[in-house]
């Protein structure tokens, strides 16, 4: 990158916070400290980070309801939850959310620093748009917005995840043809998060709701059984 990436660092944890800031600011990334919610919200309204660092036990709020606000005011930042380690539920919530990647403490410093990089890098891989998904592209009943990481239904703007946009983009660069529940997996998740075809089917459940007339009886993103999903209606407004 020709700038150091912007980093938000959301910990409570005092020595914690200012440990991993001045690590990451030695490995070469701008980095803002937060130890509570609400200056982590000062924090993105002063300067938009291009990844944010959020620890899940926060004193005034939780990093998951942060995450939502983080995600309709900066689209297009990724986010790492940090968590105690063994929660598997706070795990799976943490993926739903769309979480680019979920570390547990403690962790090694190098360990995070990686996932950090694989972060930006599919974060700038989804900002790198080929010219067919350009502007506004019509889905179904959805006018998705991929450069703003955002779908429009009725009126109404819906802040879509990473990973949200990854696998509707995917499916949208092969309108008309199958695309495997493995290759899904392969272009939208990292090994090391533990996804499996039915993390693929929830995340499908969401996109249909967005994009389907009736949910219930979907046709604009088809099963395809024994292989994966189809996308049937994409066209430019």
């Amino acid at each position: 990158m020709s700038h150091p990436a912007q980093l938000l660092v959301v910990e409570d944890e005092k020595n914690v916070g200012e440990t991993l800031a001045e690590r990451l600011q030695a490995a070469g990334y701008q980095v803002t400290l937060a130890a509570s919610a609400a200056r982590a919200r000062q924090a993105w309204r002063a300067q938009a980070p291009q990844l944010a660092l959020l620890d899940v036990g926060l004193p005034d709020g939780n990093g998951f309801e942060l995450a939502a606000e983080l995600r309709g005011a900066v689209p297009r930042c990724a986010i790492v939850f940090l968590t105690a380690h063994g929660n598997p539920e706070q795990r799976v919530r943490g993926l739903e959310l769309g979480a680019d990647d979920y570390v547990t403490k403690p962790f090694h410093f190098r360990e995070l620093l990686l996932r950090i990089q694989n972060c930006l890098k599919r974060a700038q891989d989804l900002a790198e748009l080929p010219g067919e998904m350009r502007g506004v592209v019509r889905i179904g009943r959805a006018r998705v917005d991929f450069e703003r990481f955002s779908a429009e239904v009725d009126g109404v703007s819906h802040a879509l995840t990473h990973k949200e946009c990854a696998v509707l983009r995917l499916l949208a660069s092969r309108s008309g043809k199958a695309v495997s529940r493995d290759e899904i997996l392969d272009k939208a998740w990292s090994a090391d998060e533990f996804p499996t075809s039915r993390t693929v089917d929830n995340f499908i459940v969401r996109l249909r709701k967005l994009v389907e007339p009736d949910p219930d009886e979907p046709h604009v993103i088809r099963s395809i059984r024994g292989v994966g999903y189809l996308l049937n209606e994409m066209h430019h407004d």
